[in-house]
């Protein structure tokens, strides 16, 4: 692992009421930012999902509506439904 040199300020004093050393602070910070980053991406995740299941639905609901109307009219919307 590659070490990086950082300025934080407050951070020594923080740690030290926390009685931990400056460096596991910033360990515990980088930890919470990481689970708060997991935690959005989980929670777009199914927002993403449910936009692409919304589309696909309509597309099925227009595909009934044009049959339900004609069913004939479906061969000229999707002519690869002849094979």
């Amino acid at each position: 692992m590659k070490s990086i040199a950082l300025k934080i300020p407050e951070s020594g004093r923080l740690a030290a009421w926390l009685n931990i050393s400056r460096a596991e602070y910033v360990r515990m910070a980088i930890e919470r930012m990481n689970q708060k980053a997991a935690s959005r991406l989980r929670a777009e995740s199914p927002s993403e999902v449910s936009r692409r299941v919304r589309n696909d639905s309509m597309r099925v609901n227009f595909e009934f509506a044009v049959i339900e109307r004609d069913p004939d009219a479906m061969i000229a919307v999707r002519p690869d439904w002849l094979a």
